[in-house]
């Protein structure tokens, strides 16, 4: 059985979403625009390593995000012209999403952050990066653009247990994500982590360890996700080797909501549920290691999961510019190749 929640914020809801808390800051609905801003990561050149982490897909976690070679204002102008085909929509977050968005000379990254956040329909800068690529000047930069309008740093942690974060090449020890954290809040900026929930071999009381940790520190927001076997990883390779355990719905629902409950009552919860996972939809997608029957999160029509792996960049469909949910409406659960461009509430 789920957990019940004991709490409820000030406004009913048992949670803090993003959805509410973007209604509330910006007064509307907000939709994310995924950007490409052509980095490669430590993790792959060399510096650390080169296979990147182990669930990683070839697009370094940015399948959905625009094409690398045009500019920020093409991507962007891309993006909300595809969003503003289905609604009207008035602001947009830049979100840079593609590999590590702060790993490249501080020019560059002044020059593409400045032309996103100048842009009058973003309201906001979100930035996705790893904890060992924020030198000063770079903090620098995101302070500066932070009095701006408001920049978001997410953080990939996945995990804080030090065997897990060997086997998945994290290339970095906890530490230095708890250092960098505490960086970006003495700027003032938001920091938005990513956890991975399921990944192998973790135990449910490691991934409690997980929240345990996050509750002590200075974090704004989090994104709970299923792990996400892509083909062509190795992780997919591991998996097709030891099948090791995968969550059914039911599981990873029960898991999901233990998480949020033991979250310290302030943190924003950006992906929390299932809306458009695979085999809970009017869709059929393939969902690694799974053949099982699931309830649709929305009409109650029951699916079967086929029981393959995603291949890469067909995860959910995505239509040619990467738009379509609103920041806050969680992609496929569990993801960790990331979000498309996407809406804020409903």
């Amino acid at each position: 059985m789920a957990p019940v929640f004991s709490q409820f914020q000030p406004d009913g809801e048992r949670y803090r979403s993003l959805n509410l808390y973007l209604k509330k800051l910006f007064g509307e609905k907000v939709y994310k625009v995924t950007l490409n801003g052509g980095m490669t990561c430590p993790n792959r050149d060399g510096h650390i390593g080169t296979g990147g982490c182990i669930f990683c897909s070839a697009m370094g976690s940015g399948d959905f995000a625009g094409n690398a070679s045009l500019s920020i204002t093409e991507q962007l102008r891309e993006g909300k012209d595809a969003i503003r085909k289905k609604r009207p929509v008035r602001k947009f977050i830049a979100y840079f999403q593609a590999f590590t968005n702060t790993y490249a000379p501080v020019d560059h990254l002044e020059k593409i952050f400045t032309e996103a956040i100048n842009d009058p329909d973003v309201c906001a800068l979100s930035i996705a990066t790893r904890p060992d690529c924020l030198p000063p000047a770079v903090l620098e930069l995101l302070g500066r653009l932070n009095r701006i309008k408001p920049v978001w740093v997410e953080l990939g942690l996945q995990t804080v247990n030090s065997e897990t974060a060997r086997f998945i090449r994290r290339g970095y020890p906890t530490d230095v994500f708890d250092h960098a954290a505490h960086r970006l809040r003495m700027l003032g900026i938001t920091v938005i982590v990513h956890v991975i929930l399921f990944l192998p071999y973790e135990t449910k009381e490691m991934m409690f360890h997980t929240i345990d940790h996050l509750n002590k520190l200075d974090i704004q927001g989090i994104k709970l996700q299923l792990l996400h076997i892509l083909k062509g990883t190795d992780l997919a390779a591991v998996y097709e080797k030891t099948h090791f355990h995968v969550p059914d719905m039911e599981e990873y629902i029960e898991l999901l909501g233990s998480c949020i409950a033991k979250l310290r009552p302030d943190i924003i919860v950006h992906t929390p549920w299932v809306s458009g996972a695979p085999g809970c939809s009017t869709d059929r997608r393939e969902y690694a290691g799974h053949n099982k029957t699931c309830h649709s999160g929305g009409g109650g029509a029951r699916q079967r999961h086929s029981g393959g792996l995603y291949p890469a960049g067909k995860a959910r469909g995505a239509d040619p510019a990467g738009a379509g949910r609103a920041a806050g409406q969680s992609p496929c659960p569990g993801s960790a190749a990331g979000n498309r461009d996407q809406p804020i509430g409903r």
